[in-house]
């Protein structure tokens, strides 16, 4: 049997890294202060694996899921024998702190404390503690049982081998981990999504776009590309020569862009050289024609399933 994981909080993202953890076949521990978010848990978690097997995403039956669920009201409970521990509690502080205390207190000495925070990184509620060499953040997607990447986030007192287990128990439940490489604010996730809404908020703001056609632009535009690549292969793949080739030829541009926001962060050479040496060791040169097929032939296959009616 594989190692229970214990998850704190029993609202949306609780419930979402239940079905995680209960799919890739873990006892879970299911824990909630409140009695009506316990008694809707088993029954939501359900009805989300209920759609996921609709969808062709679930091996098993519902039922066997919530068969690994035990939702209790006790922390010692959850906490018994655990590997994991998955804090999904509100994005404060105080409540953090009180909760890492305890779970320190009551965890097995070898087990992952992270938190699934949004922001807040670990160093800011998990520094005073005796256990603190095993706490880190561990940001998910909204739903991670659909959108599997996951930010492990370690804190400066983190030791790299609790962060190096956490990724392999996330990989081995079916997530896509990364390694933030230092605490900031947002994470990766969330800056890269607020520099978009902040852009948004601005060409509103600014008489250039509407909320609806912004949406648009970013739905059946950037959307389009992003969900096969990302912005750096996005950019590689939209200019001959690849990403080296298209600093030089909009890097000035993008700098204008930013400075009209008060913002003075250009595209340094070093930069540049940097960002070009990690995408050719991912794609050499004489590769390119390929992978540009490729991202035309993928796209053709998600416009075409994008035009089918939904089930």
């Amino acid at each position: 049997m594989l190692e229970p994981i214990a998850i704190v909080g029993a609202g949306s993202i609780g419930v979402a890294f239940a079905i995680v953890f209960t799919r890739a076949g873990h006892p879970v521990r299911l824990y909630d202060p409140d009695a009506q978010m316990r008694a809707q848990a088993p029954d939501t978690l359900h009805a989300r694996a209920s759609d996921l097997a609709a969808a062709g995403l679930l091996e098993e039956k519902p039922d066997a899921l919530v068969a690994r669920l035990l939702v209790t009201g006790d922390l010692s409970v959850a906490a018994q024998d655990v590997a994991l521990v998955i804090e999904c509690a509100p994005e404060r502080v105080d409540i953090k702190q009180a909760l890492f205390t305890e779970l320190d207190r009551l965890t097995p000495p070898d087990a992952i404390l992270a938190s699934a925070s949004s922001a807040l990184p670990a160093s800011r509620y998990a520094t005073d503690l005796p256990g603190r060499a095993r706490c880190l953040v561990a940001h998910p997607g909204n739903p991670p049982y659909l959108i599997p990447v996951i930010e492990i986030v370690p804190a400066p007192f983190t030791d790299p081998a609790a962060a190096d287990r956490a990724q392999a128990l996330f990989a081995a439940a079916g997530m896509l981990p990364i390694r933030v490489g230092k605490e900031v604010e947002g994470f990766v996730f969330n800056r890269l999504q607020g520099a978009i809404l902040r852009e948004a908020y601005c060409l509103v703001r600014d008489g250039v776009a509407s909320v609806a056609d912004i949406d648009t632009v970013v739905r059946e535009g950037l959307g389009m590309r992003w969900s096969l690549i990302g912005p750096f292969e996005t950019v590689d793949l939209n200019t001959r020569g690849g990403i080296a080739s298209h600093a030089q030829k909009m890097g000035p541009a993008y700098e204008r862009m930013g400075a009209e926001r008060g913002q003075h962060d250009p595209w340094t050479s070093d930069l540049v050289a940097k960002v070009d040496g990690e995408r050719r060791a991912q794609l050499p040169l004489d590769q390119w024609e390929v992978r540009v097929a490729w991202r035309d032939r993928a796209l053709m296959q998600l416009v075409a399933a994008r035009r089918k009616p939904p089930a």
